[in-house]
């Protein structure tokens, strides 16, 4: 690949994924709770508002770094908490997930989860997707039949009984079983566990998809990757010629590519112009996101180059969510609704995920795992070769698994 095809700056975002097609429920599927009914597309928009807002405190965090998350993997791990919360922790909780109070009601909002869950595990020959909820619980809790059931109804969730006493062999199983979940992709979610912790809730996603129109390896050659002005690093550079959807943002600043798996199901790659990064991050919106898919047209694309990469985050999120506004679950906390008693309170949220992009397609893991502590112990040619965003999104239900960015393709 010539130098002079390189000549501009690239900085990879990995923003929206989602999987979806024979997984998801179709557009006209609601939801029945009592005598209203919800579009699951109404669940989408608020988990979409809050993939974003935790993107732009991640990237803040790490303004020079590669960014990847599961917005959905947090989201649903949050709710699923929220099932033992009460009072002003849950609607702490639950605003903080963007859900407007006065339009949904809580059970609606489990119920959307809950067949979102299942929509998600819905067996497919054409794309690998497994989406579920565990729970780890000390021998000695006593948890309350309703949570219990609530659980295992709205979120499948399986309960393992564990001696947290031994906080190395905890974690070790914690860990072993995500590892297992995810095909080996989040080792280790959990770093150190208290031996005062009772209760740990886990959330894990895994996925992996095809192309519809896979690279060939065979073009896919070493090519400068433009990390910034004054830093240059080598990376694959992988080659294609094809029609698929693009749109031109004049608005904003950036150009956007479609790049569609044998599912149907799609990944969005955002390229901001030089420059226009962080511009283009604080304008992430929802409606951003729905302009952008009601815009995109089948454009020929004579020279796509894209980055291979594999990239991994791993984050400790009990500041960045309290800055969001979800503060009392690691204080004066109300999680009656676990044991009956306000004696627990959520000492860690912890967050793992990963994501590779080669010539054969996508694949992607993420796990999300909150520790609960007892209260007394509380704590046209289009040349991706600059910074750019991604989003794999979920065709129906459009709710966001993977949120990221990726300034250095070469930064595992």
């Amino acid at each position: 690949m010539r130098a002079e095809r390189m000549s501009r700056l690239l900085a990879l975002g990995l923003l929206v994924a989602g999987i979806c097609s024979v997984h998801c429920l179709p557009e006209n599927v609601v939801v029945k709770d009592l005598h209203r009914r919800v579009d699951v597309r109404t669940l989408a928009s608020s988990n979409t508002d809050f993939a974003f807002s935790l993107y732009k405190q991640l990237a803040l965090k790490n303004p020079n770094k590669n960014v990847i998350f599961s917005p959905l993997s947090v989201s649903m791990a949050l709710a699923f908490l929220s099932l033992g919360a009460r009072g002003p922790t849950l609607t702490e909780i639950l605003e903080g997930l963007k859900f407007n109070l006065t339009e949904i009601q809580e059970t609606q909002i489990h119920q959307g989860f809950q067949h979102l869950l299942k929509a998600l595990n819905r067996p497919s020959n054409q794309l690998q997707l497994s989406v579920g909820n565990a729970m780890f619980v000390q021998d000695q809790l006593k948890l309350l039949d309703k949570f219990i059931e609530d659980a295992h109804v709205l979120y499948s969730s399986k309960a393992f009984s564990t001696n947290f006493g031994d906080p190395e062999r905890a974690r070790r199983l914690i860990n072993d079983y995500v590892k297992n979940k995810t095909q080996g992709k989040i080792e280790e979610l959990f770093k150190y566990l208290s031996p005062r912790t009772v209760l740990v809730l886990v959330n894990y996603i895994y996925f992996k998809a095809t192309w519809k129109i896979p690279f060939d390896p065979k073009r896919t050659e070493q090519a400068e990757f433009h990390v910034s002005k004054n830093k240059t690093v080598e990376v694959p550079m992988m080659t294609l010629d094809l029609q698929t959807p693009y749109f031109r943002d004049e608005e904003l600043g950036c150009t956007l590519v479609e790049l569609m798996y044998t599912s149907n199901d799609s990944a969005l790659f955002i390229l901001p112009d030089e420059g226009k990064m962080q511009h283009l991050e604080a304008k992430l919106t929802p409606e951003t996101l729905t302009r952008w898919r009601n815009s995109l047209q089948p454009r020929r694309i004579h020279e796509l180059y894209l980055p291979k990469f594999s990239i991994k985050s791993n984050y400790e999120l009990n500041d960045t969510l309290y800055k969001m506004g979800i503060k009392k679950i690691f204080g004066n906390a109300d999680l009656s609704g676990i044991t009956g008693t306000r004696d627990l309170v959520v000492s860690q949220v912890v967050h793992g995920a990963a994501l590779d992009v080669d010539e054969e397609g996508t694949e992607g893991a993420a796990a999300t795992g909150i520790a609960i502590e007892k209260l007394s112990f509380q704590r046209t040619t289009v040349r991706f070769d600059r910074p750019f965003l991604i989003a794999i999104a979920l065709k129906d239900t459009q709710s966001i698994i993977f949120l990221g960015k990726v300034t250095n393709p070469s930064q595992a």
